[in-house]
């Protein structure tokens, strides 16, 4: 069972979050000001690997364990028309997976990460938002708790994405309700909507909000009446991965919106986590600056299924290698600067 059981008990998970290893970090930083280049250099390169020793607690970080988990669920809100392809899309995109058919397979391939596909409950999309909760109680901690278990202890880094048609929709709603702003500031075209289809999606989004004013001052009420099953097992790794030592690397603007409830309730909840990429999706940037938190890459990508967060993967191994690789100064009887 669980140690989810229900949002005491997922308050409760949040309220003791073991911290970094400060000491792994400083020895990480030691090292980089005696390799053979100009102190800061590497730039971000440097930041990363002491990132990467200060989660996973050890001066000699790793990435053998690479995880890239996609969860995958459908809303209820795509029967409104927010979406450019039909709800039927989600679970034919997930067999997709399973044959090793989309960019994600590819890409965990190209930089040696295991990816896991996890489905919940396709066969039963949740709830239209504009109408009611987008999940009861029970839905939105089975959903937590998936994604919880579906951490494993022994990762050196897990990389978060999803799949879900309709789930920009719900992406934006949920930033909305935690930072405020309302259709017009966080909904973009998702998959490619027309400007009617924008319309509509910034219209569900705004009837979201209305309607559940209520829940809005409780991140975790606000993510059960206007989130998702795959957003909720995204927050739910996320939790998992600190509680683990664990560094996270998010996707893009849905994997973000879906861990930025954590950082709502806790401010420091998320400093175990990077964000892969600057989502070409509308509101992600100001979602990134809102959480304090700098993407690693910008490449205009909007793909989703944890694409940018497997490509990641590929400069955090540069980022280590180097650092583990390169020789000092005295090792390469290489002169420092006078």
């Amino acid at each position: 069972m669980s140690v989810i059981a229900g949002l005491d008990d997922l308050r409760a998970a949040l309220a003791v979050l073991p911290g970094g290893d400060d000491a792994a970090a400083m020895a990480i930083d030691r090292r980089q000001s005696r390799l053979t280049k100009p102190q800061g250099s590497l730039g971000r390169l440097e930041d990363l690997a002491a990132w990467l020793g200060r989660w996973q607690r050890r001066a000699e970080p790793s990435l053998d364990h690479v995880e890239v988990l996609v969860f995958a669920g459908n809303h209820g809100i795509a029967a409104r028309g927010v979406s450019a392809y039909p709800a039927s899309v989600t679970a034919q995109m997930v067999a997709n997976f399973e044959r090793g058919g989309a960019a994600i397979n590819q890409i965990c391939k190209t930089v040696g990460a295991t990816l896991r596909v996890i489905p919940l409950r396709l066969e039963a999309p949740t709830a239209d938002f504009t109408e009611t909760e987008a999940m009861t109680e029970a839905e939105f901690i089975e959903a937590v708790a998936a994604g919880f278990d579906a951490v494993p202890a022994s990762a050196d880094l897990v990389c978060l994405g999803e799949m879900g048609i309709g789930n920009t929709t719900a992406a934006s709603a949920l930033a909305a309700a935690l930072l405020g702003g309302g259709g017009e500031r966080w909904a973009g075209r998702g998959t490619g909507l027309d400007d009617p289809g924008l319309a509509r999606k910034r219209a569900a989004i705004n009837a979201g909000l209305a309607r559940h004013d209520a829940a809005l001052s409780d991140p975790l009420l606000a993510a059960m009446a206007l989130g998702g099953r795959e957003l909720a097992a995204i927050l739910g790794a996320t939790l998992a991965a600190r509680r683990h030592g664990i560094p996270v690397v998010l996707d893009g603007f849905i994997a973000t919106a879906a861990a930025a409830p954590l950082a709502g309730l806790r401010r420091d909840a998320l400093d175990h986590v990077q964000v892969a990429h600057c989502s070409a999706e509308a509101g992600h940037r100001g979602l990134c600056a809102e959480l304090g938190l700098r993407p690693i890459l910008d490449l205009d990508m909007r793909l989703g299924e944890a694409s940018g967060a497997a490509l990641s993967v590929a400069v955090l191994r540069a980022a280590l290698a180097c650092h583990l690789g390169m020789a000092t100064f005295d090792e390469a009887q290489v002169d420092e600067r006078g």
